[in-house]
Order: C-alpha cells, then sequence, then structure tokens
C-alpha cells in the first residue's frame, strides 16, 4: 500500500482519533495544538528534516514504537488558514513565497490562504541552515509529500463524513468535492472541532511539474509591501519592555592580547552594565549612545603582533600550503605526462583572488532575553538551530531552554553563519538581567566579521591542433573546493585542493570557492581558444558534452548575439560557463574600455540559466539578476585591504561595491526544465559573470588579466 489513501480504505480505524495517537506527542506537540487551536496537522518522526526518508530503523507509518520526537510541518486550522513550519531562513532570497507557491499547490488552495512561520528552534523542525542552494531541492519535494498527506488525510475525513470511498472524492479550492451527489465540504468545515494528525508518509505521489497550477507562476512577494515601506521588522528593530543597548570592546588588531584592563569609570554611569569574562569585554546601557560613551572610558593596552598584509597574501599562501592537506581533494585520472606530450599548445598560468566582503544591508544584530529560565534571542542568522546549540553550551543550558527566533533578514550571501551578535547579546543580557540588543557598526561588520577566503590557482594544459584538451592540471591554495572539478572532456586530468593556515577570518560566501575556480578555469579556457585561433564559444562545445551547459551556453549566446562585430574601439565580448549545485549557467558580457584613461565599463550582460522546473519565475529573474550585479563587485573592484592585522578598508567609503551607476543593461534567460527537480539558484548565478567580464577586456584590449577584482583603480592601474 503505497499512498495514504489507500491506508485509508484499508485501515480506516487508524484515523478515528488520528493517524498518530495524541498520547504519543512530546508535550511541545501538544502546546503546537494549544497555540494553533484544532484542525489537520501533519508531522514528522525524525530530528532531521529528511532523517525519515534515510536513516536506518526511523519509526515508519506502521510503527508500534513510540517517537522520541515529532517535529511538525503544516497544520490547516478552523479558519481554513494553512499554516507552514520551516527551519529555513527568509534572507531576500524569497523562499518564503516560494515555499508557499508549492504548499498552495499540492494542497490545492489559494495562495493568499497559506502563511509561512520560519526560522524559529521552538516552532520548526530541525535544520542544518539556509544555505548551499539547498532550501529549493530539499524543501520543494517535502512539503509537496507533506501537503499531499494533509490533502490525503482531509479526503479520509470527507469520505468517512459522507460513508463513501475516498477513491471517488476530489480535493481542489481548498475543498473536497464528491462529484456523484455533488456535495462538498471545504478544509475548514473538516477541520472544525477536530484535532487530527498523520505522519509524513515519504513515498507517497505529488505533483509533477507539468501539473503546478500556482507553483511555476511569478506570484508577487508575500509581505513585499512591508519591506519596501519601511513596516517589515528586522533585528535591529525590535523594541522590548527595559531593553538596554550592547556594545562590544574590540582590539585594536587581529590575535592582539590584553595587557592592561580599567573600567572604573565606565562602571559609575549610570544605568551601565560592564562585563569582563575571558576575552569578552562589553557594556549595556540604556541608549546606544549612552553605551558608546561607556565602551569610550574603558582604558585599555593591548599587546599586537606583526601579520601578513593583503599585499603579500598570494606568495604567502602558495608558500604555505599544508603538505598533510593535500589529499583532502584530489582527482586524478589518465596520465598528465602523455597528455602534455599529445599537445600542440600548451598553457600554464597563475590566478589570484583577493579576500572579499559580504557587505550585507543589515549588520550583524541580535537581542537577547532571559526571563522565567528561558533565553530567547532574536538575530538575523542563516543556522537558528547551530546558534541554539552555541548558545546552550556556552551558557550550560539545555537546549528547550534556549530559543532563537530569525526575524526575515536584510541579506547575508553565506556570512551569517556564526552566532557572533547571539553571544554579545545574551552574555551582557544575563548579566545586566534585562534584554539587551547588540547591532554592530558597518565597520565592526567589515573587520570582525569573516570573509570569502583570498586564493591562488594554478592551472597547467594542453591542447590538440584541432582543439582538443589533452591535458589539465589545476590547483587550488586555500580558496576552496567548490565546483573544482572541470565538466569539460579531458582525458588526462589532475584536480587538488591545498589547504593553507587561515590569515583572514574566512568562510561561505555566495557560491563558495565556485565564483574562483570558475574565473580560473574559464579565463583559462578563453585563452586556450584564443592559443588555438577558435571562437571561444566553438571552443567550448567542441570540448564539452554536457548537455545542460550547452543549452545555457546556446541560449545565452543566441539571446547576445554571439559572434558580436565590434563598431568602437574599446569595445570587447566575452564568455563564461559552468555548473554548480545542480544548476548551470552561462554569461556574455559586452564591455567598453576607454583606452585614454583605462576607465572600465560593464555594457550589457545577458545570462541564461537552468536549475530544473522553475516555482517561481519572478522570484528567481530577481535572483539571476541580483547576483550578476553582485557579481560584478567581485569581478572589478571589490578587495579587502589588511596590513598588521587591520582591515584598511572598513567602510562603504573606501570599500568599492557596485553602484547604480556600475549596473549595466543586463538580460536573465531562464531555462525551465520541467522534467528535472528543482534545484537551488541563490549561488550558481554569480559565478560565471567575472570569467565573462575579464574575456571581454582582453577582447577589448589584448590584456589578459588573470587577478580578481580585474580593474580596482582602472585598466592598468592596479
Amino acid at each position: 500500500m503505497n499512498t495514504l489513501r489507500e491506508r485509508l480504505v484499508a485501515e480506516p480505524e487508524r484515523f478515528e482519533f488520528g493517524a498518530v495517537p495524541m498520547h504519543q506527542f512530546d508535550l511541545a506537540r501538544r502546546e503546537f495544538f494549544k497555540i494553533l487551536g484544532a484542525g489537520i496537522a501533519v508531522f514528522a518522526v525524525a530530528k532531521d528534516a529528511l532523517a525519515q526518508e534515510t536513516a536506518p530503523g526511523s519509526p515508519s507509518f506502521h510503527s508500534e514504537e513510540s517517537p522520541k520526537e515529532i517535529t511538525s510541518w503544516l497544520h490547516i486550522g478552523e479558519d481554513g488558514m494553512v499554516t507552514g513550519f520551516t527551519g529555513k531562513a527568509e534572507m531576500g532570497q524569497n523562499i518564503r513565497t516560494s515555499i508557499s507557491q508549492t504548499l498552495a499547490d499540492e494542497l490545492r488552495v489559494p495562495f493568499e490562504s497559506v502563511r509561512l512561520v520560519m526560522g524559529d528552534t521552538a516552532l520548526t523542525p530541525f535544520d542544518a541552515g539556509t544555505f548551499g542552494s539547498r532550501t529549493t531541492p530539499t524543501m520543494t519535494p517535502q512539503f509537496r509529500r507533506v501537503a499531499e498527506a494533509a490533502r490525503n488525510l482531509l479526503i479520509g475525513v470527507a469520505a468517512k463524513e459522507w460513508n463513501v470511498p475516498p477513491e471517488g472524492l476530489v480535493a481542489a479550492d481548498a475543498k473536497v468535492t464528491h462529484p456523484a451527489s455533488k456535495r462538498s465540504l471545504t478544509y475548514a468545515e473538516l477541520a472544525r472541532g477536530k484535532t487530527l494528525a498523520q505522519n509524513l508518509p515519504a513515498e507517497d505521489p505529488i505533483t509533477p511539474a507539468t501539473e503546478w497550477k500556482i507553483a511555476g507562476k511569478p506570484l508577487p512577494k508575500v509581505d513585499g509591501r512591508a519591506f519596501v515601506t519601511g513596516n517589515h521588522k528586522y533585528t535591529s528593530d525590535i523594541r522590548l519592555e527595559g531593553m538596554l543597548y550592547g556594545k562590544v570592546l574590540r582590539p585594536p588588531s587581529f590575535g592582539a592580547t590584553l595587557v592592561s584592563y580599567d573600567d572604573s569609570a565606565a562602571k559609575v554611569m549610570s544605568g551601565v552594565t560592564v562585563v569582563r569574562d575571558a576575552d569578552f569585554i562589553g557594556v549595556a546601557a540604556p541608549s546606544a549612545h549612552e553605551a558608546h560613551k561607556a565602551l569610550d572610558a574603558i582604558r585599555t593596552q593591548w599587546k599586537e603582533v606583526p601579520q601578513v598584509s593583503s599585499k603579500e597574501i598570494f606568495s604567502y599562501l602558495k608558500k604555505n600550503a599544508e603538505p598533510s592537506s593535500n589529499e583532502r581533494f584530489r582527482h586524478q585520472k589518465g596520465s598528465l605526462e602523455e597528455g602534455l606530450a599529445a599537445a600542440t599548445h600548451g598553457l600554464e598560468v597563475t590566478y589570484n583572488v583577493a579576500y572579499i566582503a559580504h557587505s550585507p544591508l543589515e549588520p550583524r544584530a541580535a537581542v537577547a532575553q532571559f526571563a522565567d529560565g528561558q533565553l530567547t534571542v532574536w538575530t538575523g542568522t542563516q543556522r537558528p538551530f547551530a546558534n541554539r546549540d552555541e548558545l546552550a553550551s556556552v551558557f550550560h543550558m539545555p537546549e528547550s531552554k534556549v530559543r532563537v527566533i530569525v526575524p526575515d533578514t536584510g541579506a547575508a550571501y553565506g556570512g551569517k553563519h556564526t552566532s557572533d551578535a547571539a553571544l554579545e547579546a545574551a552574555r551582557l543580557a544575563r548579566a545586566a538581567g534585562k534584554p539587551v540588543k547588540v547591532v554592530w557598526t558597518r565597520e565592526e561588520e567589515f573587520t570582525w566579521a569573516y570573509f570569502r577566503p583570498a586564493g591562488v590557482i594554478e592551472v597547467k594544459s594542453g591542447i590538440a591542433s584541432d582543439g582538443k584538451l589533452t591535458a589539465w592540471e589545476f590547483h587550488n591554495y586555500h580558496s576552496g573546493m567548490s565546483a573544482i572539478e572541470t565538466p569539460y572532456d579531458v582525458a588526462n586530468q589532475l584536480t587538488q585542493y591545498h589547504q593553507v593556515p587561515l590569515v583572514l577570518r574566512s568562510g561561505s560566501y555566495r557560491g563558495l570557492a565556485a565564483t574562483a575556480n570558475h574565473f580560473a578555469r574559464e579565463t583559462h579556457m578563453d585563452a586556450l581558444a584564443h592559443a588555438a585561433k577558435m571562437d571561444p564559444l566553438e571552443f567550448r562545445l567542441k570540448n564539452l558534452s554536457n548537455a545542460r551547459i550547452r543549452a545555457v551556453l546556446e541560449a545565452a549566446t543566441r539571446s547576445f548575439g554571439w559572434p558580436r562585430k565590434k563598431t568602437q574601439d574599446g569595445q570587447g565580448f566575452g564568455l563564461a560557463c559552468g555548473t554548480e549545485k545542480g544548476s548551470c549557467v552561462a554569461a556574455c558580457a559586452e564591455v567598453a574600455v576607454d583606452l585614454a584613461s583605462g576607465g572600465v565599463r560593464v555594457v550589457r550582460v545577458v545570462e541564461a540559466f537552468e536549475c530544473g522546473a522553475i516555482v517561481n519565475p519572478d522570484g528567481l529573474r530577481n535572483q539571476v539578476v541580483g547576483a550578476i550585479i553582485q557579481g560584478l563587485g567581485g569581478a572589478l573592484f571589490e578587495a579587502v585591504e589588511f596590513e598588521n592585522g587591520r582591515i584598511t578598508n572598513p567602510h562603504f567609503a573606501t570599500y568599492r561595491v557596485p553602484r547604480f551607476r556600475d549596473v549595466p543593461e543586463i538580460e536573465a534567460v531562464l531555462l525551465d526544465r520541467k522534467d528535472l527537480p528543482s534545484a537551488g539558484a541563490g549561488e550558481t548565478p554569480i559565478m560565471a559573470i567575472a570569467p565573462a567580464v575579464g574575456n571581454a577586456l582582453f577582447d577589448a584590449t589584448g590584456i589578459r588579466l588573470n587577478d580578481l577584482p580585474l580593474v580596482p583603480s582602472g585598466l592598468g592601474k592596479g
């Protein structure tokens, strides 16, 4: 019996009081019904959202063993409102809208009747975090299973009400209908006065993309008006009764150690609490201004240590690779020696990639409150459950006594995995005995957050006289392993990642190392095409059998009008392509270079993107265009500058990000593959822009630029 509907026929007694007896619910889930009221709910027995599909010994639908934990996914209330629960966080990628579309589509209800509770460790199922473009590929099928289970449960309730077989009933428009008798009951009516729950059957069928009615449509962003009018409350907008404002004392440079400390002047200030906990020094005060004054009143002396600077970072990375890490990632096939010997043309180039900052619109922020033995923290984070676990560990509290709530957050780009602000606010709140808010300044965000790591990439290759690749050797130092393997066809290859000790605090960034690896690979492929005297598109297609990448390449170049003829001096055209996170991208760029001044302008970008079945075309287009614009910063001028443990450009006045005048004409070509599962789109669209622009600059000037950023001060000026 594969479907819930079949089970309803065979085992109707299991549904008299709900598929999962109420006495098996843990206390938290009994409270769930108290909060939302009676109705229909779907639960999953597992801590991980997908564990019931893969974990050996997971409780099944027929299991008589009492589940250890029951996490809720969906509730249909007596008013007909549908509430979905997910541990994912909304950070501007519009997943609140796309997940709501998925629920509405599979449950057969109006889009407007769906609401989501997201990123709340007390209310939502466990989730490892919002990263890796995993939300769509994991949550879309998960919520379709959830909605399908709920829909079939509603059909079963109606079938029992009318004493008819469930096979003849139809669920649509938020109601169940019996076509033979023309009777119908709304979901609200079926839920009224009942407390029914269904454990999630993983194997139930879901609606294929070709039959989607609400998903696949360009519906507007949920709560979009609140964001554009300023009505949405970010973490920094939260106000609690009696709340204080916190500030943290930072050392003058990375690695500095405290020599002397005097907080006497700060301690006598009215309403000020000073906290020193090992290396942590902070203050809480009735206002942000008073907190600043108290922090300035603390007298400290520090011992600093000499450190590597941005001017020498690339030589440092190459010299300090850890020999023991050379096997962390190593892929080899064929014989490099034979491949290089067979080559007509050989090419060996080193590519350098600078550190860059995430520069989110909303800096790190948190509000913490201890009350009745419970710690509650509101913070913008990509990993609420990891934050909860770290808070519980630091304060020696059970996880059940720590709650992390994520208001929809003003961007992250991979930069908000850690618990920095949450821990700071909680430390101050515990000492002050009142709620405390900590909001990082822009300078703190640029200095004490982590960065996309710098990297050195060495590529050595060979091609035959017909333009076919014969050898490919690729070494990445420090930048990372994402998309490190070539998608091109080459029989003889070696790909290796070399770990290097950290210089600056580094971590995830949109696309991780895939942007660096794509830049090196696609710049190198362009140089090989030039050596072979072949068109860059022709050269790529000759060495590429991956049908999905070929499709985006052909779509992008067709819309761009490749190949283009130059109509003026300083004009250039470039392209690049690749694949990562289950999706494929290709970009074409047109640049204009002022050969006298060295000024560079990106005139036009056409990018084709394919991520399987599209859930929300408008949201996806925004993701692609946003990634292109952000990618222009890292391509052209973004770089973190540092010396002796100090960031020397920690403000938007000195750290250059794309501005309105930098934005070119952009065309996003979306390929909707309804025959493929939906993949994520938060990262891959950024990966092709830097090499496409770099290749266009070569076409315009004959100068091959192998470092990111390409033109931080203009062409030929640094």
